[in-house]
């Protein structure tokens, strides 16, 4: 909760910093990575940072936070710092860290905004920062806990067992640990972190979700190359990386798994009923809980969307069948931009779930790419399902809801 002397300045310039946080994210990782190269090359996604992902991320996540503040100022914003606590986490992220991001961020306000930031100003937003880094910390803190890791310890060698070509983007990696142990418990939709030594000795960390069963001896991740648009954006540096060089045999640096995109009662299967809607890549997390499922033998009803460019590039494609066919309360429905030859069960165009027969009382869970997700939540809203059960996850800066006025829905 802001102090009552800080909350008329932080009303008061929210407009301000609001129009003036994307220059102000610029001048900040300038000001950081100048002092601190070590943090570009080895913890930032130098893609992101190169097409300014990040600093969107960063900018929404702390405008949203301090408008939170103002509009809600009983409630801790729970489910947005969630959500970032976990991708620190699986970064390996400490709590001195945040006092470098201070040092850089508050300073580039005071030199993107001049001489409107006087004492009581940078007071003002000095405590908004603390509030939302003092959050973050107690949350990573208990990750950890509950990962059984000492802060920041998230690493470990595990060797690529097997790999699969699962569509000309998409291969998938069997992971297991090097010491011979079992992988070690995770739940159904979470995700891992992977850091890949790359050429230029940079140490870049990508996060892909555990496309598996929580319960095997092993892991699996699915990874899709990130290409070039048309020549517009960079290359994935570690999809790349790992397409090129991953083979049985390699050992790759992974972290512990993290992620809040979960079923509540998953121990059991028994709940309500449940839509999982994905489009492209993001069917790896549905697919590790569509296993979990199966494999407890639920009795839920489950509605399972996906949506992809062609059954082509439909990663997993009869393994999410077999899943859908092994629980009796699921249906699998389709979409293609572009069907394939012959007749098909899928519709052609883009997911539309306002059509679908969803029960009442369902909890929603939506993984993919922005306009997707937009599209989807949108629908759902629009049958009446309540924001509070609409979860998703979103592959890179979460950037669709992290603007002023659109808080998180998980």
């Amino acid at each position: 909760m802001l102090s009552e002397q800080a909350v008329p300045v932080v009303r008061a310039t929210l407009p301000a910093v609001s129009a003036a946080i994307e220059e102000i994210a610029r001048t900040f990782y300038r000001r950081m990575f100048d002092a601190h190269p070590e943090l570009e090359r080895d913890l930032f996604n130098r893609g992101n940072q190169a097409n300014g992902q990040q600093q969107q991320a960063l900018a929404g996540s702390v405008v949203a936070f301090a408008g939170l503040l103002l509009e809600r100022p009983d409630a801790r914003p729970d489910a947005m710092l969630a959500r970032i606590a976990h991708k620190h986490a699986s970064l390996g992220v400490t709590s001195d860290q945040y006092k470098i991001v201070h040092r850089h961020l508050l300073a580039a306000v005071a030199e993107v905004l001049g001489d409107a930031v006087t004492d009581t100003v940078a007071a003002a937003w000095d405590e908004v920062y603390w509030l939302m880094a003092n959050a973050l910390t107690a949350i990573e803190a208990g990750l950890y806990r509950d990962a059984a890791v000492a802060e920041g310890d998230v690493w470990r060698p595990m060797e690529i067992t097997e790999r699969r070509r699962e569509t000309p983007d998409v291969i998938s990696l069997r992971l297991r640990p090097t010491d011979g142990r079992p992988a070690g418990t995770l739940r159904a939709g979470q995700y891992v972190s992977v850091r890949a030594e790359l050429p230029d000795g940079a140490r870049q960390i990508r996060q892909y979700s555990l496309s598996c069963a929580p319960d095997g001896s092993d892991w699996r991740i699915s990874v899709k190359r990130v290409r070039s648009a048309r020549g517009r954006g960079p290359e994935g540096e570690v999809s790349t990386w790992l397409h090129e060089h991953a083979r049985p045999g390699e050992v790759l640096t992974v972290s512990a798994p993290f992620g809040d995109l979960v079923l509540p009662d998953e121990a059991t299967g028994r709940g309500g009923p449940l839509l999982l809607a994905s489009a492209s890549i993001g069917i790896t997390p549905m697919l590790g809980i569509l296993a979990h499922l199966a494999r407890v033998g639920s009795a839920r009803r489950v509605v399972v969307v996906h949506a992809d460019r062609s059954p082509a590039d439909h990663a997993h494609r009869a393994e999410q069948r077999e899943l859908v066919r092994a629980l009796p309360g699921a249906r699998l429905h389709l979409w293609y931009e572009t069907p394939g030859p012959g007749p098909s069960e899928a519709s052609t165009g883009l997911a539309d779930v306002r059509g679908l027969d969803l029960p009442d009382g369902l909890t929603a869970y939506l993984c993919g790419p922005p306009p997707f997700l937009r599209t989807v939540r949108g629908h759902l809203l629009e049958r009446g399902v309540r924001p509070e059960d609409v979860h998703y996850e979103v592959f890179g800066p979460d950037l669709w809801q992290s603007r002023p006025g659109r808080a998180s829905s998980r």
